[in-house]
């Protein structure tokens, strides 16, 4: 088994044997490591490498909006975290569409609040 698959096995069983709690946590990370991608892309000028990052990044604040629970008591927070969620796909999409890095930063900085919110719970 080469690097590659090793460490794709590794991220399978992370994924597996993580809390709800952890996933979100590495839900957010990849959302920070792919905005942050796409940053990089811009300033060589990869846009296939921009809209390919910014969609995972998207597809995952998009994950995090639909697994939010209004039902157990925190619909406040759920309905809170369902705008900013929101906000943030959809300067993700302005981003995409227009190569904008400032959205992208703007976009990455909250996630990163968001991370840190998280793992101080």
């Amino acid at each position: 088994m080469g690097y590659s698959s090793g460490a794709k096995q590794y991220k399978k069983n992370q994924i597996e044997t993580a809390s709800p709690k952890q996933l979100v946590i590495l839900l957010y990370e990849g959302a920070i490591k792919f905005i942050r991608l796409g940053e990089l892309a811009v300033e060589k000028k990869e846009y296939d490498k921009v809209n390919t990052n910014l969609i995972k990044a998207q597809d995952i604040v998009a994950e995090l909006m639909v697994s939010l629970n209004h039902q157990d008591g925190g619909n406040a927070i759920a309905s809170e975290l369902e705008n900013l969620y929101s906000f943030i796909l959809n300067q993700l999409i302005q981003a995409n569409l227009h190569k904008d890095k400032e959205k992208m930063s703007e976009a990455r900085g909250l996630m990163t609040e968001l991370l840190e919110a998280w793992t101080s719970i």
